[in-house]
Protein backbone atom coordinates (compact mmCIF):
# COMPACT_ATOMS: atom_id res chain seq x y z
CA UNK A 1 0.00 0.00 0.00
CA UNK A 2 1.42 3.36 -0.98
CA UNK A 3 0.76 6.30 1.29
CA UNK A 4 -0.15 9.47 -0.58
CA UNK A 5 0.33 12.92 0.97
CA UNK A 6 -3.41 13.47 1.50
CA UNK A 7 -3.91 10.29 3.48
CA UNK A 8 -0.75 10.98 5.51
CA UNK A 9 -2.03 14.49 6.30
CA UNK A 10 -5.38 13.01 7.38
CA UNK A 11 -3.67 10.51 9.69
CA UNK A 12 -1.42 13.15 11.24
CA UNK A 13 -4.15 15.75 11.66
CA UNK A 14 -6.61 13.31 13.22
CA UNK A 15 -4.03 11.90 15.63
CA UNK A 16 -2.87 15.34 16.78
CA UNK A 17 -6.42 16.60 17.28
CA UNK A 18 -7.53 13.44 19.13
CA UNK A 19 -4.53 13.53 21.47
CA UNK A 20 -4.91 17.26 22.19
CA UNK A 21 -8.58 16.78 23.00
CA UNK A 22 -7.95 13.70 25.16
CA UNK A 23 -5.48 15.74 27.22
CA UNK A 24 -8.00 18.57 27.57
CA UNK A 25 -5.69 21.13 25.94
CA UNK A 26 -7.19 24.05 24.04
CA UNK A 27 -5.82 24.86 20.59
CA UNK A 28 -4.71 28.25 21.89
CA UNK A 29 -2.64 26.65 24.65
CA UNK A 30 -1.04 24.03 22.42
CA UNK A 31 -0.19 26.65 19.81
CA UNK A 32 1.50 28.73 22.49
CA UNK A 33 3.47 25.75 23.81
CA UNK A 34 4.58 24.77 20.29
CA UNK A 35 5.32 28.41 19.41
CA UNK A 36 3.02 28.50 16.39
CA UNK A 37 -0.05 30.56 15.49
CA UNK A 38 -3.47 29.22 16.48
CA UNK A 39 -4.50 29.56 12.84
CA UNK A 40 -1.57 27.34 11.83
CA UNK A 41 -2.57 24.68 14.36
CA UNK A 42 -6.18 24.84 13.23
CA UNK A 43 -5.10 24.29 9.63
CA UNK A 44 -2.88 21.37 10.61
CA UNK A 45 -5.63 19.71 12.66
CA UNK A 46 -8.15 20.13 9.85
CA UNK A 47 -5.76 18.58 7.30
CA UNK A 48 -5.43 21.85 5.39
CA UNK A 49 -1.98 22.70 6.74
CA UNK A 50 1.30 21.10 5.82
CA UNK A 51 3.61 21.49 8.82
CA UNK A 52 7.36 21.52 8.47
CA UNK A 53 9.17 18.70 10.25
CA UNK A 54 10.27 21.23 12.88
CA UNK A 55 6.68 22.30 13.63
CA UNK A 56 5.43 18.71 13.57
CA UNK A 57 8.22 17.73 15.96
CA UNK A 58 7.30 20.51 18.40
CA UNK A 59 3.62 19.51 18.33
CA UNK A 60 4.43 15.84 18.86
CA UNK A 61 6.76 16.72 21.75
CA UNK A 62 4.14 18.93 23.43
CA UNK A 63 1.57 16.14 23.15
CA UNK A 64 3.88 13.35 24.31
CA UNK A 65 3.81 11.65 20.92
CA UNK A 66 6.46 10.28 18.59
CA UNK A 67 6.48 9.61 14.88
CA UNK A 68 7.90 6.36 13.61
CA UNK A 69 8.16 5.16 10.04
CA UNK A 70 8.32 1.42 9.60
CA UNK A 71 9.28 -0.20 6.32
CA UNK A 72 6.82 -2.61 4.80
CA UNK A 73 6.63 -4.41 1.52
CA UNK A 74 9.48 -6.02 -0.35
CA UNK A 75 13.05 -4.82 -0.32
CA UNK A 76 14.74 -4.43 -3.67
CA UNK A 77 18.28 -4.69 -2.46
CA UNK A 78 18.86 -1.47 -0.58
CA UNK A 79 15.42 0.20 -0.66
CA UNK A 80 12.02 -0.72 0.71
CA UNK A 81 9.11 -0.34 -1.64
CA UNK A 82 6.91 1.51 0.87
CA UNK A 83 6.68 2.59 4.49
CA UNK A 84 3.92 3.04 7.02
CA UNK A 85 4.00 6.01 9.44
CA UNK A 86 2.66 5.70 12.96
CA UNK A 87 2.19 8.29 15.67
CA UNK A 88 2.29 6.78 19.12
CA UNK A 89 2.53 7.94 22.72
CA UNK A 90 5.92 7.88 24.33
CA UNK A 91 6.74 7.71 28.04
Amino acid sequence: MNMDSQSLAAIVSARLRKRRQSLGIRQKDLAELAEIAVHTLSNIESGKGNPSLDVLGRLLDCLGLKLTIEPNGQRDGTHTTSATPAITEHP
